[in-house]
């Protein structure tokens, strides 16, 4: 974009010398505001930018773990305060600047809104019933997600695979009822605290999937009542921890894979568009220029 807009202005340039009492003051004007756009746009895209601002997202990260501290604020509150206010300040500098460069286009982007969000969220006044917005302040931290590619990855990825995985929850669900149903009719009157009803039996059947102390703590206990149960529990944990789990896992990475591919589709795509609207202007631009330096080489004669 900074390479379109440094070819088109030069070419307007030499055009408007060309074009006496043509090019006014509104039109220069307009020219500067957008090679200044455009200039700011290449700072706040470029990779310095983006590493400062992953730096100082981590520094207030770290500042507001300190404040939770109070040997910590005893000692420097006034300054991690102070620190915590210059960082606010940066933020909304830099949304600014994006703002001033994308223009509306900075509202259509998902990751632009979310930043917006957590830095208007850190500007409410945090005094009487707002007083809790103060703990909020940490999510300034989730800010690495929108600025890191990678981690935007991701989660574009994590929400690419939430239609896929409907069906899997479904199925989860359905396991996790009937095992419920079977364990509460089975093991309910010897071990009530576990499976004493239906929500208990979820609950302890979830434990044994996550495999939380699932043979020493639950299994092996209920098998000195029942010796077979492990013919329950086992199929169980196959089924969920080590069959539908590795389904989820599967999605999700197959989502990031295309994810991954759909992003590199797309940039390729935008480069080529790009350069063709540069030439397409700069050869129309080229042109004209062409055009006015002849009827100003007739005119001189």
């Amino acid at each position: 974009m900074l390479f379109q807009s440094a070819a088109i202005l030069r070419c307007d340039a030499e055009i408007a010398m060309f074009r006496p009492g043509q090019c006014g003051t509104h039109e220069k004007t307009s020219n500067r505001v957008i090679y200044m756009r455009n200039q700011v746009r290449a700072l706040v895209t470029s990779r310095n930018w983006e590493v400062c601002i992953i730096g100082v997202i981590v520094l207030n990260a770290v500042t507001l773990g300190l404040e939770t501290s109070p040997a910590v604020m005893a000692e420097v509150g006034s300054f991690l305060r102070l620190v915590d206010q210059v960082i606010l300040g940066i933020f909304v500098v830099e949304l600014a600047l994006r703002l001033y460069a994308h223009g509306l286009k900075f509202f259509k982007d998902p990751w632009s809104l979310f930043d917006f969000s957590i830095v208007a969220i850190s500007l409410m006044p945090a005094t009487g019933n707002l007083s809790v917005l103060r703990s909020l302040r940490i999510l300034r931290a989730l800010r690495l997600i929108s600025v890191v590619p990678s981690l935007r990855r991701v989660i574009g990825g994590l929400v690419a695979a939430l239609p896929g995985m409907g069906s899997i929850v479904v199925l989860m669900a359905l396991v996790f009822y009937v095992f419920a149903v079977m364990a509460t009719k089975l093991y309910g009157e010897a071990f009530p605290e576990w499976f004493g009803n239906l929500g208990a039996s979820l609950y302890t059947l979830f434990q044994v999937m996550t495999l939380e102390s699932w043979s020493m703590g639950i299994v092996r206990p209920v098998m000195d009542v029942y010796p077979y149960s492990w013919l329950f529990f086992v199929p169980f944990i196959l089924c969920t921890a080590f069959t539908v789990l590795n389904l989820f896992i599967g999605i999700i990475v197959s989502a990031m894979q295309e994810e991954h591919e759909a992003e590199a589709d797309a940039n390729r795509q935008a480069i080529h568009d790009d350069t063709g609207l540069i030439l397409e202007e700069v050869r129309a631009l080229r042109a004209e220029l062409k055009e006015l330096k002849a009827e100003a080489g007739k005119t001189r004669t």
